[in-house]
């Protein structure tokens, strides 16, 4: 038996560190929380001093018996959980489920797994800093008392089934604003001018570049106008500006600006980027991914000197010492990097590789020499008028760390005429008399404010001092999956817009269109998110508030620097909180129903027509609740509508549903809308409707052409019938081949060759894998699909 045991949160980690560590030492993981408060229940005394009950988790309880024999035989214990908050509380909690004294335990943290971070942490143990353990123990709490007591309000006055978070809250709260503003946007429109002139170079060739004028136009007449003095008119250059300009690498990676620049250039989300980061630590590859310093060790920046002088000359090393900005950093710990700075490149799965990549070049990058460039501004006067046209270049003079982390995308934006579009500037002189190859004036359109991205969300966030590093990904990932915003791409919608040009002396006006308003991987707010963040704003502003929210934080902060009592910052927060609670459990009536909003009247019935939250989501409603003579006609409404946009002619549409298109082979085809969107019905048998399929406008003819098309799907699908019983079939699946017997699925043996499987070979493996509890079940029934396990 080993004489130390040590202890981490994970497997994985506990693989790394065994690599590092003798004979004498035992690694095992507690696979992250032993014990939390319970999941029934409040778990919180709050009339004594918010004592909170802890227990072990169900799952954990093997783990737990299995750790306690383990310390029971080791001569030393060492907690090694991660190097935060969350793992500090972690450790206070093994060494109370196990019975180690707090004052004596061995207590070893790290910021990277290698083996000279272990063999320094093993050899300067601290205990456990019980300050860390409260900052953690007040977050839990409050979020809590919170959660426990604002999610029964919210059952009560705006729907069943909901929960509500402090953080999350006020994420949703920022998404409902940003989606106000657009909505409320009242854009207008402006005309743009640029021109392309052409100059002979040395060599006596046409130099051809790009310029725009310093004026865009508010109308249509006042650009005609313009074009029209510009018909013969003459141009020369009127000025030169050349400037040196340079441009700094980025401070290393936060946990923040890692998920922001994640996002950005390789398309991961927050939790996916925190996950893959997870991996990469616990494999020892890079530092710990929670942190909110930029700071380097001194072996890290020597590491990096010599990098850089290897791949690139010692002109391009440049030291920096990076500042944290934001509030509560903690300048100990180390930004994310590489553990091994001369590994450029790791063995792992391609994401792992590319986040890998990305931290590499950005850490590297950090320490390397300005980007030099040169920029130029040419001013060109027209003989007609006091207007000028202004052409800007850039030349990069040494590209200093933009060798190792330029931008990716060289994708220019929707105003910027790609193929006219040059940095490069020709060599002319004050006075340089230029040609005008074409005069161009397009109509453009004011931007709407831009919807958040996961990225953009957490840059927002952390801007506003509202969570940590830790706090994100779990953030964005609740309010999600609790249906109060979505995360999805949208088509972007038709436009027309003008565009005239004035070429050898002629003006010449078009119609063009394009597509605007295109969104990919946006968050935006649903019906009941937008709600919930009314309810909450008019009831409990205090909990919504970006101030208040932050100043939680920071007490927090205070709390783990030992400043303030853990007990006395929830009292504070407790107290007015519980208050507000009582008041609005005392409100008469449901927020919900008083929320529901007028769009006018049924041009058939002459009934009024509303949309409003109802018992089953979103939907609009044809007549009063409370008329039972004449009960009202309901419909939900579709995928991205919202309550507070719908007009009265998109809510009538959603009543023209089912529709009848006809009969094919003696029976009615209808188109309806069910929970999972449009679909076909025909002779009792549903076909899903393609999204390029609109359920108001398609056709009889069409309708059979995907009826026809599921028919044959189907039929492909059945490999192999039983006269001996119809109850078995082998069917073709996503994956190959299975059985299926009596509604349950079971698996084939690999490679199996299914024309000579006998029924009895077939029926032997069903009964094998029924003993053994392998199935994996799907009954059908008229209704649904219902998953079962043995």
């Amino acid at each position: 038996m080993a004489e130390n045991l040590v202890i981490v949160e994970s497997p994985t980690k506990a693989k790394t560190i065994e690599k590092f560590l003798g004979k004498e030492y035992l690694v095992k993981s507690s696979f992250g929380h032993v014990r939390d408060l319970p999941k029934k229940g409040l778990g919180v005394d709050v009339k004594h001093d918010f004592t909170p009950t802890y227990e072990v988790a169900e799952d954990k309880k093997k783990i737990v018996e299995e750790l306690k024999k383990l310390a029971g035989k080791a001569k030393r214990v060492w907690l090694a959980s991660d190097e935060d908050r969350e793992g500090e509380a972690i450790a206070w909690h093994l060494s109370q489920v196990l019975n180690l004294d707090v004052n004596t335990t061995h207590r070893i943290v790290f910021h990277e797994i290698t083996k000279n971070a272990i063999t320094k942490a093993v050899a300067n143990p601290r205990i456990v800093n019980i300050n860390l353990v409260n900052a953690q123990q007040a977050r839990r709490i409050l979020d809590r008392l919170v959660g426990f007591e604002l999610s029964p309000v919210l059952w009560r006055k705006v729907k069943p089934s909901l929960s509500a978070g402090r953080v999350q809250s006020v994420a949703v709260r920022l998404i409902v604003q940003r989606e106000r503003e657009i909505i409320n946007f009242k854009g207008g429109d402006f005309y743009r001018t640029t021109a392309i002139f052409t100059v002979k170079n040395q060599e006596g060739n046409n130099f051809r570049f790009k310029a725009e004028l310093n004026h865009r136009f508010k109308s249509l007449e006042e650009t005609k106008t313009f074009l029209n003095t510009c018909i013969g008119a003459q141009y020369h250059v009127a000025s030169i500006e050349k400037k040196p300009a340079h441009r700094s690498p980025s401070a290393p990676f936060t946990t923040s600006t890692l998920q922001q620049e994640a996002g950005r250039k390789l398309g991961f989300s927050v939790s996916q980027t925190m996950s893959i980061a997870q991996r990469l630590y616990e494999a020892g590859l890079i530092t710990y991914m929670r942190t909110d310093s930029v700071n380097l060790s001194d072996d890290a920046m020597s590491a990096i000197k010599s990098v850089i002088t290897d791949l690139f000359g010692s002109k391009s090393y440049h030291k920096r010492i990076y500042k944290t900005k934001s509030k509560g950093a903690q300048e100990a710990h180390e930004a994310i990097r590489p553990s091994y700075i001369e590994r450029q490149h790791i063995e792992g799965s391609p994401q792992e590789k590319k986040l890998y990549h990305l931290i590499w070049n950005r850490t590297v990058a950090s320490q390397m020499s300005d980007a030099l460039l040169e920029r130029t501004v040419i001013d060109i006067a027209v003989s007609s008028c006091d207007k000028k046209f202004i052409a800007k270049g850039e030349v990069i003079v040494d590209e200093g760390f933009l060798k190792l982390y330029g931008e990716s995308s060289t994708a220019l934006d929707e105003e910027t005429d790609k193929g006219d579009n040059n940095l490069l500037l020709p060599p002319v002189t004050v006075g340089t008399e230029l040609y005008n190859e074409r005069i161009e004036t397009t109509q453009r359109f004011d931007q709407r404010p831009p919807r958040f991205s996961e990225a953009t969300l957490v840059k927002h966030l952390e801007e506003l001092g509202i969570g940590r590093p830790s706090t994100y990904a779990p953030t964005i990932s609740t309010i999600i999956n609790r249906g109060y915003v979505v995360k999805e791409d949208r088509d972007g919608v038709e436009r027309k817009y003008l565009q005239l040009t004035l070429q050898n002396g002629q003006i010449t006006e078009k119609e063009l269109t394009e597509i605007t308003g295109t969104e990919k991987a946006k968050l935006f707010s649903t019906n009941i998110g937008i709600l919930v963040n009314d309810y909450l704003e008019s009831h409990f502003p205090a909990i919504l508030d970006y101030n208040f929210t932050a100043k939680v934080e920071e007490e927090f902060d205070d709390i783990a620097k030992g400043e303030l009592a853990w007990d006395e910052m929830i009292r504070r927060f407790y107290q007015p909180f519980h208050q507000s609670v009582t008041t609005a459990e005392k409100e008469e009536g449901s927020f919900a129903s008083s929320q529901q909003r007028s769009l006018g009247t049924d041009p058939v019935s002459g009934k009024q027509v509303y949309a409003r939250i109802g018992r089953f989501g979103p939907m609009v409603q044809i007549g009063e609740s409370g008329d039972e003579n004449n009960k009202p006609k309901y419909a939900s409404l579709r995928a991205g509508q919202l309550i507070e946009t719908i007009t009265l002619d998109e809510a009538l549409k959603l009543f023209a549903l089912p529709r009848l298109l006809g009969e094919y082979e003696g029976k009615t085809v209808t188109i309806g809308v069910g929970r999972f969107g449009p679909y076909i019905r025909h002779d009792g048998k549903f076909v899903s409707l393609p999204q390029t399929e609109n359920p108001y406008t398609i056709q009889l003819d069409k309708a059979i052409e995907l009826i026809e098309e599921k028919r044959k799907k189907d039929r492909e699908k059945v490999l192999k019938l039983f006269p001996e019983d119809e109850k078995l079939q082998l069917l073709n699946g996503r994956w190959g081949a299975y059985i299926s017997y009596d509604g349950v699925n079971y698996k084939l043996p690999k490679n199996s060759d299914i024309n000579l499987l006998s029924y009895d070979e077939i029926m032997k493996l069903v009964e094998q894998q029924k003993a053994e509890g392998e199935t994996s079940v799907k009954k059908r029934t008229n209704k649904r699909m219902v998953k079962t396990k043995k």
